[in-house]
C-alpha cells in the first residue's frame, strides 16, 4: 500500500528471513532480484510479492520528474554479480520487449532472472548455459 513499515528482521538462512511486524510473525524468502529495475520477488507465507527498492535519491528523482533510465539506451546486458548461467531464454535475432526474461543467473545459491531493460532485438549472445560469469561481464548485445 506504499506506507512505511517498522519491522524486525532476522536472516536465519541465506535469503530466508523471520520477520516480526506488530507482534505478528512471518517467514519470508527472497526468490530473485533484478538490480536494473531495483525489484525483488519475495515469498511471504504462500504469497509472492514484487518489492520495489527505492532510496532517498530515487524518491528525489521521481519527485522532480527525472527517470534515471529514460533517454539512456542500453546496448549490453551485463552480469550484475558473479555467478553461473543456468538458462539462456532468448536467441540471436529475437525481438524482445521491456521486462522479458533473458537469462537465469545463479549467484549466492539464488536464481536471478535478468530482464530486458527496453524493447529491442537480441544482436548477439556471448554466453551459454553453464558458463561462469564475472560482475559486469557482457552477456548479451542488444540492437
Amino acid at each position: 500500500d506504499g506506507l512505511p513499515v517498522n519491522a524486525d528482521f532476522l536472516e536465519y538462512n541465506k535469503g530466508k528471513f523471520h520477520i516480526l511486524i506488530d507482534n505478528r510473525s512471518y517467514s519470508a524468502e527472497i526468490l530473485s532480484t533484478d538490480l536494473s529495475t531495483k525489484t525483488c520477488m519475495i515469498k511471504v507465507g504462500n504469497s509472492t510479492l514484487t518489492v520495489v527498492l527505492k532510496d532517498k535519491y530515487d524518491e528525489l528523482l521521481y519527485e522532480i520528474g527525472i527517470d534515471v533510465i529514460a533517454g539512456k539506451k542500453v546496448n549490453d546486458i551485463k552480469a550484475p554479480m558473479p555467478g553461473m548461467v543456468l538458462k539462456v531464454m532468448v536467441e540471436s535475432g529475437q525481438k524482445i520487449q521491456k521486462g522479458d526474461a533473458l537469462i537465469v543467473l545463479e549467484a549466492m545459491k539464488m536464481e536471478n532472472i535478468l530482464k530486458a531493460p527496453s524493447d529491442g532485438v537480441i544482436k548477439k549472445i556471448l554466453i551459454t548455459k553453464g558458463d561462469k560469469v564475472e560482475k559486469n561481464q557482457v552477456l548479451v548485445n542488444l540492437g
